[in-house]
């Protein structure tokens, strides 16, 4: 592994998780594409731009987010 330390899982997390929800993304809105080649190119670019976008948005709300879900829950009681 890369051996970055624990304390930065988040930003690994949020690099990850920004990355693939953009690409996927970016490749659902450039589906309609005439050729491949256009497709990947189009593909590609969009998902630079998503991803340049998302990712200090989902490293500055997750935290957040993460709190409210786990004030919408509650802990499971053992049997």
């Amino acid at each position: 592994m890369l051996g970055i330390p624990r304390r930065y899982s988040h930003f690994v997390f949020g690099i990850i998780q920004s990355g693939l929800t953009s690409l996927i993304a970016a490749g659902i809105a450039s589906f309609p594409a005439g050729s491949a080649m256009v497709f990947l190119e189009h593909w590609m670019v969009s998902w630079l731009i998503a991803w340049a976008a998302m990712l200090p948005i989902v490293l500055l709300a997750a935290p957040a987010i993460r709190a409210f879900s786990l004030r919408l829950t509650q802990e499971e009681r053992g049997s």
